[in-house]
């Protein structure tokens, strides 16, 4: 933590202890912090570390109409464990059915434009007004899933969200950490990770992996890696 990361608010609070940053980023901003939930398992981690600190933490799910049904069964699961209840967020009806009627149910796959206007619909604008209020919020971002996440900070203004705080507790865990937690804890967990899964968004965005690929190497995999955001997590330039 430093000047740039929230001032002396955050002083003395260790960037790797997770429950740590999870604590005190409650103590600065409840009610206005909210989780940001896809259910992954670090988003599970972060359910379980809120709810050991307040059972009215608030967390946020997007549902972009093209989910898999494992992941809605982690999330019941997930809600029932901790107490939490989950506010959904739904995409606006007409922007989803001009984009369907005008270009196919599959126009994402064409280029890279498509998609991020399939993603600007279905889960930018959620987004938006799921954060409309808050002064942070948080994420199970590390810098372990991918290149354009290599510079992650646990806590940093996210200009793209009129500079609330995102805060990011996993940052610096390795995808095993973050399994021994899950393992370690018994808690529930989307069961695609059992068939190869190691990201999970959209069902037609999303694959298991092959032998040797990356994290992220399931999500829109015809795409570069240096193209994989869907706009939820703009990150600031040099």
């Amino acid at each position: 933590m430093n000047a740039s990361d929230g001032g002396d608010a955050w002083a003395g609070v260790d960037p790797d202890d997770a429950g740590a940053v999870v604590a005190r980023a409650l103590e600065l901003h409840h009610p206005a912090i909210a989780l940001a939930s896809s259910f992954s398992m670090e988003d599970c981690i972060l359910m379980d570390l809120l709810a050991r600190r307040r059972k009215d933490a608030r967390v946020f799910a997007l549902d972009t109409g093209r989910l898999n049904p494992e992941t809605y069964e982690c999330a019941e699961a997930m809600g029932a464990r901790c107490g939490l209840r989950v506010e959904w967020f739904f995409p606006q009806r007409e922007p989803v059915e001009g984009l369907e009627r005008g270009k196919g149910l599959f126009s994402f796959r064409e280029s890279v434009e498509n998609r991020r206007e399939c993603c600007g619909i279905r889960k930018v604008e959620p987004l938006g007004r799921a954060l409309a209020g808050l002064r942070a919020w948080i994420t199970g971002l590390r810098r372990g899933q991918g290149v354009t996440r290599t510079d992650l900070r646990v806590v940093e203004p996210d200009a793209a969200h009129g500079g609330i705080a995102k805060i990011s507790p996993l940052a610096g865990w390795t995808f095993d950490r973050v399994k021994a937690y899950v393992r370690d804890h018994k808690l529930p967990y989307n069961r695609l990770y059992d068939q190869g899964y190691t990201s999970i968004g959209c069902a037609p965005c999303t694959r298991a992996l092959r032998p040797g690929e990356d994290e992220r190497a399931g999500r829109w995999w015809w795409e570069s890696p240096d193209h994989k955001e869907c706009g939820l997590h703009l990150r600031p330039g040099p």
